[in-house]
This record gives C-alpha cells, structure tokens and sequence, in this order.
C-alpha cells in the first residue's frame, strides 16, 4: 500500500440539547459559572474528511461560508500541531443543524474533526489531550467528544457521564430569530442573588440523581430572553399544550424542544402545530442510510423530528463511520495506521 494514498471518511457532526442549564455567580475570568445537562440528539451535519500523508501541510474546507477562523480549520490545525503530523486535510462540510440556536453545531463540528484525523492521520491523541484542545476552541466542544448525557459544569467543560436518560422521541423547533448569548447574559446577571444560586444547585442535584425526578427541569436563560422575544414563548407554550414534557429552550437559545412519550406523540404534535412535513432528523440509521438531503426549510420556524443518542449509540456510530481506519473499539477512536 502506497504510504501517500489518500484516506477518506465520512461522520456526522450531531447537535446537542441542555436537558436542564442553571447559570450561577460571574466568575473571575469573565465566564459564568455554569450546571448543566447536556444531550446528544439525531440531528446532525456531514463531514467529509481526507488526509494524505505528505511532507508539508495543508488544510482546506470546501464551505463558501468559512471565515478564516472557522471551528473546523481551527480544530485541524490544532490535531495536526498536536499529533505533529504532516499532509493535506481536504474536507467538506454540509450543514443541517441550524447555526446561532443553542444547539452547538460548530462545537460538534470541531469536535468530529478531532475525533476523526487522528485515525485518518496514522496518530494518536488521548481523551485528556483532545479535550484540552476542545477547551482552547470552545466550551461546548469537549462534550461532542463523549456523547451522550454528562453533566457540565464550570464553564459547561467540566464534564461528569450520566446514566442514559430513557428512550424519547422529540419534536425540535428553530425559528429564525437570533439570541445574542452576550446580550442573554448580561440581561440574567442582576437577578444571580445568592439564595437563588442556592436553590438552582439544589434543584439541578435532584434533575443530576433521579432521572425520572419530578423537579422541572428548567433554562435560566428563558425569562430574559422571552422577554425579548416573546415569540419564543409563545411557542413553548403551543409545545406544551401539544403534550410536549418538558418543552425548554436549549442554550441561550433560539431554538427550542419538546420531547414526547412516543413517536406518535410527536406526529400528533406536529399535527396540533400544523406542521405538516417536519424535517426527519433520525440521521444515526443502524443500517448507515444517507441523511436526507437539503438545507431545513424556508418557513419560519423550522421544525425537526429528533431522538436522544445515548452514549453506547454515539460511540458505537462513530466506530462505524471510521472502521476502516480504526484499530478495535477504543475510545477515542484509534488509528490502524499507527
């Protein structure tokens, strides 16, 4: 086999939703001090990845969109650096998880970047070495290198795994409005007292310890954000009387979810919200089906079907996705060409 023969591979990149996000006191490098539960759900990019092994590097997205900082470039320079490896990255990134919605799309995209070029690339990084370059890149990312359900606190970087939340079905709405997390911060800071602070710890210990826990589950961020867009409100409303439980905003928003007890519970939702043809966003087929193809649609607000992807699902997609390339089923995912 040619040393030089280009190594190609396709992944998904799967949007996440925070199942509960408490946002506590301003911490001392600006960021806030975060609790939350993070979930990975169906819906997700495409990324097409090839490396070929040569002596200098080059690193190219095919995306008209890409800024010159782009997560995806900037995730391939930092592997490459890392692993010092050398060769050409050529990928192609195609967009379904709609951006600047809470949902953590460019997080997971970099984050498929790190998991996939080290097997493409014949080298190694361990989890603690992936996840300080996920950190350098943004604090959603080291997440999309677990999958699952985890806690996150801290900056949302600190992560502990958590049992797999039961199989749900899910109804995603995105509208096309947009939610400056700068702004939602800003607006949520006067109201960080310390007896509140204290109620939000307690109350995200029992959503942490019980899984099925009759504590709502809640978003801090939705009293200042509706209060800017009450729209966005208004459709959680229309959610919940749809039968979603719980229906939250994810983020910082805009998007927006409600997860059902079935399948039909979701048909008949869509039904209720006269929507008639949601967009499926089951992207993770056991049978390794095309996603299906196209951008969401053009109605405002965009709705997707969705399920959660537990961390055995997770994992075990992304083994699929790099079989060729990979040595047996570690994780991360490790390199036959090393």
């Amino acid at each position: 086999m040619s040393t030089r023969r280009t190594r190609r591979a396709r992944v998904r990149a799967l949007a996440k939703i925070n199942l509960d996000l408490r946002v506590l006191e301003k911490r001392a490098d600006g960021y806030h001090e975060l609790r939350t539960i993070f979930q990975t759900i169906s819906l997700a990019d495409s990324l097409e990845i090839a490396f070929t092994p040569g002596s200098g590097t080059a690193i190219e997205l095919d995306d008209p969109l890409a800024l010159a900082d782009n997560l995806v470039l900037r995730a391939a320079r930092l592997a490459m650096e890392a692993m010092g490896a050398t060769g050409r990255v050529a990928m192609r990134l195609t967009k379904r998880i709609p951006m600047g919605a809470g949902l953590g799309g460019g997080s997971s995209d970099a984050a498929a970047v790190l998991l996939a070029l080290p097997p493409l690339a014949g080298g190694f990084l361990d989890w603690a070495t992936l996840a300080a370059l996920g950190r350098e890149i943004g604090s959603d990312v080291p997440f999309f290198l677990l999958g699952g359900c985890a806690a996150g606190i801290g900056r949302g970087t600190e992560l502990f795994p958590l049992p797999d939340r039961p199989p749900r079905h899910g109804l995603l709405v995105a509208p096309r409005v947009h939610v400056s997390t700068a702004e939602a911060y800003g607006a949520l800071s006067p109201s960080l007292t310390t007896e509140l602070q204290q109620n939000k710890i307690f109350s995200f210990q029992s959503q942490v310890w019980d899984v099925s826990s009759s504590v709502p589950a809640g978003n801090d961020f939705e009293p200042a954000v509706f209060g800017r867009h009450p729209e966005l409100a208004a459709l959680k409303e229309r959610l919940l009387r749809a039968g979603a439980s719980p229906a939250l905003m994810t983020g910082s928003g805009s998007a927006l979810f409600g997860l059902f007890r079935d399948a039909q519970g979701v048909s008949r939702a869509i039904a209720a919200l006269g929507e008639e043809s949601p967009v499926e966003a089951a992207l993770l087929e056991p049978s390794g089906g095309e996603p299906s193809s196209g951008q969401w649609p053009a109605s405002n607000p965009s709705f997707f079907r969705i399920s959660l992807v537990n961390r055995a699902r997770y994992r075990a997609s992304w083994w699929r996705w790099l079989k060729e390339h990979c040595h047996g089923n570690a994780w991360p995912p490790r390199s036959r060409y090393a």
